[in-house]
């Protein structure tokens, strides 16, 4: 695909209204080696390159404790997806499915997610492999890798709490 706001035999497109529905607040952004969707590995790999989440300076204190989590979820925004697709045809499928049906990042709330490996945490700045974004992607927020969260009996230990 040469053109990403192409639409391919199939597709559905819808008239998209804009509302202010919520309000979202950028908290950094995610450094990446590619530059364009057709770069990114469809999926994040956990050996893949090391990648780069920049924080702003006012959550620093909001990293304390990230250290112990190997594992996080990142939430980022999709700020170059087109939002008014309703039916889509993935790439290895010409059937038309449905925009939530499919992991595509052409959706009407491009919200996007990746499970990664937390390599190191400097000052306001994360070192992670697994993530699958365009360089400058909008970082959302970060949470512990669920599966990788203690039992609720465990969570008043107090190492959890330090």
């Amino acid at each position: 695909m040469n053109d990403e706001n192409e639409i391919r035999p199939g597709e559905v497109v819808i008239p998209w209204r804009a509302s202010e529905d919520a309000s979202i607040a950028f908290i950094g952004r995610i450094q990446t080696p590619w530059k364009t969707r057709a770069e990114c590995p469809r999926q994040g790999q956990m050996d893949g390159p090391l990648c780069q989440i920049s924080l702003d300076e006012i959550w620093r204190e909001a990293l304390t404790g990230i250290s112990r989590c190997p594992r996080l979820e990142v939430i980022y925004w999709l700020h170059l997806s087109r939002r008014d697709l309703v039916l889509q045809c993935a790439r290895q499928d010409k059937v038309p499915r449905g925009a939530f049906s499919l992991r595509s990042p052409l959706r009407p709330n491009p919200i996007g997610t990746s499970l990664v490996k937390l390599e190191a945490v400097h000052d306001c700045t994360l070192m992670v492999r697994g993530l699958d974004c365009i360089d400058g992607t909008p970082l959302l927020d970060i949470k512990p890798d669920r599966k990788a969260l203690p039992s609720s009996a465990e969570t008043s230990d107090e190492r959890f709490l330090r």
